[in-house]
């Protein structure tokens, strides 16, 4: 790029990075001008992270060069990269369980203040962008959505002049999302420049000015957003046009697979969500949404539901009209459920331990993976590669570890494990976060397949699109409260957000 120095803050030219068995990066070139919006797309393994890795001095390039403020640059640590004025919101969060929020964030400041004077900047910031947060709330408690407010927090702090955002938006409201939305167009009014990452291509129209698409590790267009539609955007990132889920009539059997009936829990810790008087019917065929702000009781009704929380009266949960509140989760998978939690490494997937180890985890009874009392791998390698076909992860090898997978693609290993089980009850929360178009194409289609084939499948998602998308009835998480359900074909976006609120709709949508 011959281009004047003071013309760009962000330089990168011939960028390459391999690893064994992948190229990530060849000749990958990218410029970002002071105050724009730049976002970097591309399909889950196209090479985002480990290109915005080397910006922030996580990892090396193999070759290439990095300018900053028109000046060559060799970042070699995240420190340098905070030194210059950059800063990065990641998608997986790098936070302490047993820690506070203002603990967690005081690890990362280069420079340090005062807890006190820290919380109460904390405090401010976070009700300054909409983004509400307790600076003495321990971690282990929160929600992913408020986790992933810390992370923005955290960056914000710094004030830099280039800020990464790598999918900040996958587990916020839409409300959050444009509460943000005008923070960052107030920063980039204010001269800071932005590389945003990002699967929503209506978010990336709404918010970017430029975007530089990356396929298979290679640049392939450099465009003005104005000029592009998401369709063309899709098209540019896949290589070919994006479908478009097709669905027919719900096949609704009459035969109810899961019934809750006045559940309550009460959470463990004084800051968690109870669950109050919970009543759930899902039938053979149908897709049961429920959406919901983060921290409202999603995670401990996943936990009440799969058997990792049980309930004190076992007829409370009836799987195939049995009682099962008091069975934990392998008895309740040996019954016919299977379920993916929203956070992926940690509880979906144990991050060092390799992809053939943790399909054998979850499938090892409904899919007879023992032979006499000892792991067959054999067998658990053949259905892991099975896995890795039908959902095409993208991944070297069975044997790496689940943590040196992409987002998108530890998520459809994940939800192609449990769905390649053929359960008759499925629980999934948020399938789609942070996953790129073809791969959220892949997972629905995959959870409106399995419905049609006769099992009741459950989705707990904070993305309103893909609730009204793919779901028969949907119904709102509030407090704790779980609504009343209403035929999704009836129902608006503004009418899901209502009852997100904990409105009660008029009886008359009630179904």
């Amino acid at each position: 790029m011959s281009k004047k120095n003071s013309e760009y803050l962000l330089e990168l030219e011939g960028m390459r990075k391999a690893f064994p068995g992948v190229l990530a990066n060849d000749d990958v070139g990218l410029a970002i001008k002071p105050g724009e919006v730049h976002a970097l797309l591309g399909e889950n393994g196209a090479g985002k992270s480990t290109l915005v890795k080397m910006i922030y001095g996580i990892l090396q390039p193999d070759s290439g060069t990095i300018k900053f403020n028109g000046k060559p640059m060799k970042i070699l640590a995240p420190a340098q990269a905070r030194e210059l004025g950059i800063a990065m919101v990641f998608q997986h969060f790098s936070l302490f369980d047993s820690l506070t929020v203002v603990e967690n964030i005081s690890l990362g400041m280069d420079h340090q203040s005062s807890m006190e004077k820290l919380a109460a900047r904390i405090t401010e910031l976070s009700e300054r962008y909409g983004l509400p947060l307790d600076p003495h709330r321990h971690v282990y408690t929160l929600s992913v959505g408020e986790r992933q407010r810390i992370e923005i927090i955290r960056c914000l702090l710094q004030q830099p002049k280039l800020l990464v955002m790598d999918e900040p938006t996958s587990v916020l409201t839409p409300q959050e999302v444009d509460k943000l939305f005008e923070t960052l167009k107030r920063l980039s009014s204010e001269g800071m420049s932005i590389l945003y990452i990002s699967h929503k291509l209506d978010e990336i129209k709404a918010l970017c000015h430029h975007a530089t698409i990356l396929r298979l590790g290679r640049k392939v267009a450099s465009v003005n957003i104005d000029e592009e539609s998401p369709q063309t955007l899709a098209a540019m990132m896949m290589g070919e046009e994006l479908q478009t889920l097709q669905r027919g009539e719900a096949v609704n059997s009459g035969q109810v697979r899961l019934e809750v009936a006045g559940l309550n829990v009460t959470a463990a810790d004084p800051l968690g969500i109870s669950l109050k008087d919970i009543h759930l019917q899902i039938c053979a065929g149908e897709v049961v949404g429920i959406a919901g702000v983060a921290g409202n009781g999603q995670d401990e009704l996943l936990a009440a539901l799969n058997g990792e929380t049980r309930v004190r009266e076992a007829a409370t949960i009836l799987l195939e009209g049995k009682p099962a509140g008091r069975l934990g989760p392998n008895e309740r998978r040996l019954a016919g459920m299977a379920s993916v939690p929203e956070k992926r490494l940690g509880h979906g997937a144990v991050p060092d331990m390799s992809l053939v180890d943790n399909a054998f985890l979850t499938a090892f009874r409904r899919m007879r993976l023992l032979r006499h009392g000892l792991i067959d791998y054999a067998r658990t390698r053949q259905f892991c590669e099975q896995v890795i076909r039908d959902f095409s992860v993208k991944t070297p090898d069975a044997q790496v570890p689940a943590e040196s997978l992409s987002g998108g693609n530890l998520q459809k290993f994940i939800i192609g494990r449990e769905l390649d089980q053929n359960p008759e009850i499925l629980l999934v929360s948020q399938p789609t976060w942070g996953v790129d178009a073809g791969a959220a194409l892949t997972i629905r289609r995959a959870l409106r397949e399995r419905a049609a084939k006769g099992a009741a499948v459950l989705v707990i998602s904070q993305d309103l699109d893909e609730l009204m998308e793919i779901t028969d009835r949907i119904g709102a998480l509030c407090g704790g409260h779980l609504s009343a359900f209403y035929p999704t074909r009836e129902m608006t976006v503004e009418k899901v957000g209502l009852l997100m609120a904990g409105v009660t709709l008029e009886q008359e949508y009630a179904a």
